[in-house]
């Protein structure tokens, strides 16, 4: 069972990765976001910053459906996802490995090229960078 301290811990280890301040949590490479707390918003109410609750980067609309059809009592979206590669991920029901996966490939996926070349970039076993 996952938790934000948790999200904070890996987003954190990863190379060229920048934590922007909020309520939450919030990471960011070359300033696009990958993964942060979900804020939910409730018509007629505040905004509440979910902590149990995070928004990560997906790629593309196959890879969301993928994840939304594949397993629906790990991921979810609102409507105010819709068209965007994005999803809601339940932190309590991921263990710290599949965090970890999950949240390195949304950092992959956002790291530009012109940082992915170097050697900071390459994280171990990264087959992308392995022969730049």
């Amino acid at each position: 069972m996952a938790d934000a301290d948790d999200v904070r811990r890996v987003a954190l280890a990863l190379p060229h990765t920048v934590e922007n301040p909020s309520d939450g949590f919030d990471f960011r490479v070359a300033d696009k976001g990958f993964v942060w707390s979900y804020p939910e918003r409730i018509p007629g109410k505040p905004r509440v910053i979910r902590l149990d609750i995070a928004v990560l980067f997906v790629g593309d609309e196959a890879e969301k459906q993928a994840l939304l059809l594949g397993e629906p009592e790990i991921f979810f979206t609102t409507p105010g996802y819709d068209g965007l590669p994005l999803v809601l991920l339940r932190l309590a029901a991921v263990d710290l490995d599949r965090l970890t996966e999950l949240v390195t490939d949304a950092w992959r996926m956002r790291l530009p090229d012109a940082l992915r070349s170097g050697r900071e970039g390459a994280l171990p076993g990264d087959r992308e960078s392995a022969g730049k």
